[in-house]
This record gives structure tokens, sequence and C-alpha cells, in this order.
């Protein structure tokens, strides 16, 4: 079989010259079985930042790297080239701004072969350095911020409904069509959408280890989930699907605060519902925000705002695609299409 003990690891890269070197070197020293090949297989969308020399000096001397265009320059773009360009039976994807355990790889094997599963993948482990980074991983972990998702359950292992970041028998993946290049976002979810309503399974291993670096500030956390929020609404429409409770429940608290704030203008007593609900909110997010956090007061103020981020960026975000997508039909603008760190 062609490709037969190779391994493909494929990773969509961008402008990240500070972080370029230390992931080839993690990436590459995957410990797999005998008889098993590693290449990895890097799509660099037109980096700027000196990325790009430095992939090309890491692939004159690594026979295992190869350097992908990705004129696009979007993950679901690069994706898609270097899966075309993969030579092995597997495809595993990996992020630069992640850690991998050094069986990654062999874990990701091991769990396709063991379940049958057509994607598999590890639980998202956010780990940050100093604050408000940190507080922004235990933000992103927590159930009050995820809403419970089983992806962030870090001892779960069984069927999910997405995992972070994924592995697939390139057959498989092809079959399903590959990665959506209409979507900035979510594409890996709804990728896992259409496996499982063809008839695959999506599993998650706990065995699967990485730790992910969030982002670093709260601007940059609130543009990343108002995204996510936006891309979410064209993948309900393609599929024709509901939204799960935790998809809807940040866009339901920003269309009941919007729709008190105006009704406070001709009804006065709204502005009282107003400051109840946002008053319930606060509370309930800081409750859970001092669980996660500890005894530091500081963290725990961290956590909370990081999880006001998040569930405000998401909802607001939906409603932006719902007006967007579906009641004026227009297309995305520059901040909902723009790679965000």
């Amino acid at each position: 079989m062609a490709g037969a003990g190779i391994v493909s690891v494929v990773v969509p890269c961008r402008n990240e010259v500070g972080h370029i070197d230390d992931f080839l070197r993690s990436a590459l020293a995957q410990q797999l079985a005998p008889g098993q090949q590693l290449e990895l297989l890097v799509a660099d969308g037109s980096s700027d930042d000196g990325t790009r020399a430095r992939l090309d000096a890491w692939a004159a001397r690594e026979p295992r790297l190869r350097v992908i265009d990705n004129p696009q320059r979007i993950t679901s773009a690069a994706l898609n080239r270097a899966v075309a360009a993969a030579r092995g039976t597997v495809v595993v994807r990996m992020d630069v701004h992640t850690v991998y355990a050094a069986d990654y790889v062999q874990q990701c094997l091991q769990a396709l072969h063991e379940t049958g599963a057509a994607c598999v993948g590890g639980p998202w482990r956010p780990v940050g350095q100093g604050w408000p980074q940190a507080a922004i991983a235990a933000a992103f972990s927590s159930r009050f911020g995820s809403g419970g998702a089983a992806s962030r359950r870090l001892d779960y292992t069984g069927p999910v409904d997405t995992v972070y970041l994924g592995a697939w028998p390139r057959a498989a993946l092809l079959a399903a069509g590959g990665f959506d290049e209409q979507l900035v976002r979510n594409q890996d979810d709804e990728l896992a959408l259409r496996i499982t309503r063809g008839g695959g399974r999506v599993w998650q291993s706990a065995a699967i280890r990485s730790q992910y670096a969030p982002r670093a500030s709260f601007v940059a956390l609130y543009r990343q989930f108002h995204q996510y929020g936006y891309w979410k609404v064209p993948v309900i429409r393609k599929h024709r699907l509901p939204a799960s409770p935790r998809h809807l429940a940040p866009v339901a608290l920003v269309a009941l605060v919007a729709a008190l704030a105006l009704a406070g203008l001709a009804w006065t007593p709204a502005w009282a519902l107003l400051a109840a609900l946002l008053a319930v909110y606060a509370g309930v997010d800081l409750a859970c925000a001092r669980a996660v956090a500890g005894p530091s007061a500081h963290m725990a103020l961290g956590v909370a705002w990081a999880c006001a981020c998040m569930h405000a960026g998401y909802g607001l975000g939906f409603a932006r695609g719902i007006l967007d997508f579906a009641l004026l039909r227009r297309a995305p603008g520059a901040a909902a299409t723009r790679l965000t760190r």
C-alpha cells in the first residue's frame, strides 16, 4: 500500500517566527514504533515576519519536513493543501502554539486502531504563564466557561462531538470532503459533524496529551470567541441542525440584556430587571471562578472576567452571524475573517 508506515503531520502556519523553531524540534522528536515514519507538512500562509525563511532553512537540512504554500491564508485551506500533499495513510493535525507529549502521534495511532473511529484526538488542556493568561486557561477549561463540553475534560475517554486538533485515516478524511474552506473558524467542528452524520465516530482519548497556549489578553480572547460564535451560524445553516444549548446560551443572554436595555427606555422597571439579571450572572460567574481559581482573589477576578469575555464574545458574534448570514445574506467583513492570536 502506498504510504504504508508513513504518518503525515499537517500544520497550518502564518507569522510564527517566535515559535516555529521550538515547534519543529518538538514535532520532529515524536517517538514512533519501529517501521513507522513521520513526515511533517507545514502549510505557510504567506508569512512576512521571517517564518518562511526559518521553515526553508529547516527543510534544507531535514528531509522529513516539507513546506506547502497557502496563499489563501486561512486554516481550512492550509489543512486541505497539506492533506492533498500527504503520503501517509494517517493524518495527524498539529498546531504551532501547542506542546505535545513525546508519544502524542503514537497515541493517536493507537486510538484509531483500537476504536475504529474516523477521527480521534485528546482533550483541550490550556496552560497559561502568568496573569492573565493563566486565568484565561482556567476559564477555558471550566464548566461555566465552556458550557460543560466533554472535550474540555482531561480525564474523559469516549465519544465526543469534536476533539482538539484531531487525527484521521487519510482515506476517511478525504471521503468526508476535507475541511470546508468557506469557514475561517469552526472548520474542525464542522468536519466532525459531517463525520458523525455520515455514520463515523469521533473519539477522545485521555492518553493523547498536549498543552495549548491560550490567548494572553482579554481583548484577544474576546475576539477569538466572537469569531467562534460568528462562524457557528453558517455551520448550523449548512447542516440544518439546531445548536446545542451551550451554543445558544451566550446569544440568549446577550439578547435578553439588549431587550431589557431597550425596554427600559419606555418601561422603567426593565432597568431593575436588567440589574438583577446582571447581578445574578456576576454572582454565578464569580462563584464558579473562585471554585477553579483557589484562594487568590486576583486570579478569581481574572477567571470571572475571562468567562465574561468568552460568553459576551461568543454571544455577540453569534448575533452578528445571524444578521450577516441569515437576515442580510451578505459576505463576512474583515473582522470576521481576520485570523487572531
